[in-house]
């Protein structure tokens, strides 16, 4: 018996979450169903799917050859959607994107926001997680990602560049040693990463500074940057995020500055989807508005 386009839904679920609860909460389906639903596609196929671990449910080689076809069905699924729906109205459905949560927090919301306006028929989910994304498994739709990635069936374009420099609150700079060059950076609190959980090579930041302990660190931009504005120290901030701190001051512009970029990341089979590469130009030319306006304002 052939596998519907059910069956294979399910299938990718499974294959995606490498558990059945994991897939049961994104088809909201009870675990129980889930594992009924693959014993019966297995029995239909002759072929074993799965194999059951102590980390979850892992492709055999039959269900690796499977794969393949599910992903292409999921794709045909998704062209056909688009074309019956139209394109001459605004956006629709769901799409999520996942995101480092400095531009999770600073940047985002006010870009989703405007699409979102635009597009009353449309919702979008945002991942704000300190960590590399698995589109394959279709974490999200697309991914903002502060560096390209080198493997995988993915298509990258560059965003737009960012600043980031050493900051204060100024009550704090006034009532602690005076920072004239980066050495006196030692008479201070360091506000940073935990250096084990940087997940990406671009955010060691501190590296260029020549400072080798972190006394408060947090592996969130958001806690960082809410520990710097409560006077917990120093540390280094995107100029995008400094208009939402009023009090906060630049240390040593001219001798410190950092550039880094953000990439939008996407399935590579996904440029096929009008839908997805509407919204992926209006979120692009959003975020490069929006990291211009606040870096201006600083």
């Amino acid at each position: 018996m052939e596998p519907s386009w059910d069956d294979m839904r399910v299938f990718l679920a499974v294959a995606r979450a490498e558990s059945l609860s994991g897939a049961g909460r994104g088809l909201k389906l009870d675990p129980a169903t889930v594992g009924r639903r693959i014993a019966r596609l297995e029995e239909d196929l002759a072929a074993p799917l799965f194999a059951k671990s102590p980390t979850g449910y892992a492709l055999t080689d039959a269900g690796q050859r499977l794969l393949g076809h599910a992903e292409r069905a999921e794709q045909a699924m998704q062209e056909a959607a688009e074309e019956m729906a139209g394109q001459a109205g605004g956006l629709s459905g769901q799409i999520r994107i996942g995101a480092p949560d400095g531009a999770a927090n600073f940047l985002l919301p006010q870009v989703c926001t405007a699409i979102a306006k635009e597009n009353p028929d449309l919702d979008i989910q945002l991942v704000a997680l300190p960590r590399v994304f698995n589109l394959t498994r279709r974490e999200a739709d697309m991914v903002i990602a502060v560096s390209p990635p080198t493997a995988g069936r993915l298509t990258v374009q560059k965003i737009t560049d960012y600043k980031l420099h050493l900051a204060a609150v100024r009550w704090y700079l006034r009532q602690n040693p005076e920072i004239r060059t980066l050495a006196d950076l030692k008479a201070h609190r360091i506000v940073g990463y935990i250096p084990d959980m940087i997940f990406d090579k671009e955010l060691d930041y501190l590296g260029e500074t020549g400072v080798k302990r972190v006394m408060l660190a947090s592996n969130s931009v958001s806690v960082q940057s809410n520990w710097i504005h409560r006077g917990g120290g120093v540390g280094i901030m995107h100029d995008f995020a400094l208009p939402w701190f009023p009090r906060m001051q630049k240390i040593l512009p001219d001798e410190f500055s950092l550039t880094r970029s953000f990439y939008l990341v996407r399935h590579a089979d996904d440029r096929r989807l009008e839908r997805m590469n509407r919204f992926a130009e209006a979120l692009n030319e959003g975020i490069r508005a929006e990291v211009a306006r606040l870096e201006a304002e600083t």
